[in-house]
């Protein structure tokens, strides 16, 4: 009887578990470099403890990392009652890029009042000096983009500058930032790609340049729109769906934040390398077709590692055979080309989800530089996808962290088994997403025997 009383006590306090658990993969090391999963949250693998959290949302659409914390980006989410007005308040959600656990949120507020307008903060991102930006979905109808910058002590906004479409009024959804956004310490350059919500789409960028200290103006030679001529495949003409933009730190220090070159990465092709002149300068043209990504996902982002070059790219979205909202991590080849790289790993190896998100393409990528305890270098990966989760990765020569201990009953991997096991294995039922770790009676499958199995652990340890 005690066992039953636990047992479905266990069943109600499950709901109200919430934490980020390891992905339970192990990743071979590739030229010496390796990689440890630091934490996950997501459908795969934490179940409902991810599907309750606010954060699962199809108005959370993008996020971003910037030193140890992670900013998720939800439109539209608190019900404020202002005068006689009711506002839905945009939202910014913070986690430790650490562990995973969440931190204090931001309501934001604009001049004092609570920011509510429609898909508010679509794009959130940071600048090269630690400043983070949002900046909302824009239409057809509307001229100009703002682009926001935010405190995080107190969620206010400042307007940083109003993106200007010209002649070229298009629909926008996720932008880029590269350089200062204050202006104090570099220059800085923003730019967005126009979006249709039919093929062929529009062939439309837009830019906005300011040099350190000086004053914005449109980005292409004073004018803030370029129509793209050259594209790949040579038949497109334009971009469809939710492109995404990523510009490329220049290689010194006079070109370093001058966006130059940027890859676009549109529902219908893989990442595009471009230049300033709308030229294309790269594509996956001669990239093997093992590499090619499926099911048209956006996004991707470069790091350098003990002076390689790295190159992560959107495996598939949720629909991908086999390859649900993954990620490919790959050494670039000669020259820092996409033709010849090398792939290390695809992350999670076994998937963040494959739950449809309304048709969200975009997938965010962010990274951090740091060293180890004997100065070899690492870089943290934070990989996002709407709807589906959220992981960190550290990828280095002595990386270490995030492996399953490898208790019997420890099935959440944090190295005790106690209650939180109970939750994490009913968690694992209920959602249909069973790991090895909640077979904890050997009998090749999981199920309320191996529940009663960890019950039995914890009444006699």
């Amino acid at each position: 009887m005690k066992k039953s009383v636990l047992f479905f006590f266990f069943m109600l306090a499950v709901a109200l578990s919430a934490a980020a658990k390891t992905d339970g993969q192990t990743y071979p090391e590739v030229n010496g470099i390796k990689m440890v999963n630091q934490w996950i949250f997501d459908r795969v693998h934490c179940g409902t403890d991810y599907t309750n959290n606010v954060i699962c949302n199809q108005r959370a659409r993008t996020a971003t990392m910037d030193q140890g914390i992670i900013y998720v980006a939800r439109s539209e989410e608190k019900m404020v009652v202002v005068g006689n007005d009711t506002i839905m308040q945009s939202v910014i959600h913070r986690f430790s890029a650490a562990d995973g656990s969440q931190l204090e949120d931001l309501p934001l507020t604009l001049d004092g009042a609570p920011y509510g307008r429609f898909l508010g903060v679509a794009s959130i991102g940071k600048d090269s000096f630690h400043h983070i930006w949002v900046a909302p979905m824009t239409s057809n109808l509307q001229q100009y983009i703002p682009v926001y910058m935010v405190n995080t002590e107190t969620g206010e906004l400042t307007l940083v500058v109003e993106m200007d479409k010209g002649d070229a009024p298009q629909r926008t959804d996720y932008l880029d930032v590269i350089g200062d956004l204050t202006l104090e310490e570099a220059e800085c350059n923003i730019m967005t790609v126009s979006g249709s919500t039919a093929d062929p789409g529009f062939p439309t960028l837009y830019r906005m340049h300011a040099d350190q200290g000086g004053d914005w103006e449109g980005g292409f030679d004073g004018d803030p729109y370029m129509d793209i001529i050259n594209f790949y495949p040579e038949t497109k003409t334009g971009f469809s769906l939710a492109p995404v933009i990523k510009m490329i730190e220049g290689p010194d220090e006079d070109s370093r934040y001058s966006g130059e070159m940027f890859y676009i990465d549109c529902f219908d092709t893989a990442p595009v390398i471009y230049d300033f002149s709308g030229s294309v300068i790269d594509s996956f043209e001669d990239v093997a077709p093992e590499l090619w990504p499926q099911s048209t996902p956006n996004g991707c982002i470069e790091f350098k590692l003990d002076d390689r070059n790295f190159f992560v790219y959107v495996r598939a979205d949720m629909n991908g055979n086999g390859h649900g909202c993954q990620a490919n991590i790959c050494e670039l080849g000669e020259g820092q080309a996409l033709a010849g790289m090398t792939k290390y790993w695809e992350v999670p190896a076994d998937s963040l989800g494959k739950v449809n998100d309304s048709g969200l393409r975009v997938h965010c990528f962010a990274v951090e530089y740091g060293t180890d305890s004997e100065g070899n270098e690492e870089v943290t990966l934070f990989t996002f996808k709407a709807y589906n989760g959220m992981a960190v990765y550290k990828i280095g020569r002595n990386v270490s962290g995030g492996e399953n201990p490898g208790i019997p009953g420890d099935v959440n991997g944090d190295g005790e088994v106690n209650i939180a096991d109970v939750n994490a294995l009913i968690d694992q039922i209920l959602s249909g997403a069973v790991q090895a770790s909640g077979d904890v009676n050997g009998d090749g499958e999981v199920n309320i025997a191996d529940v009663n199995a960890v019950i039995d652990m914890i009444l006699n340890s």
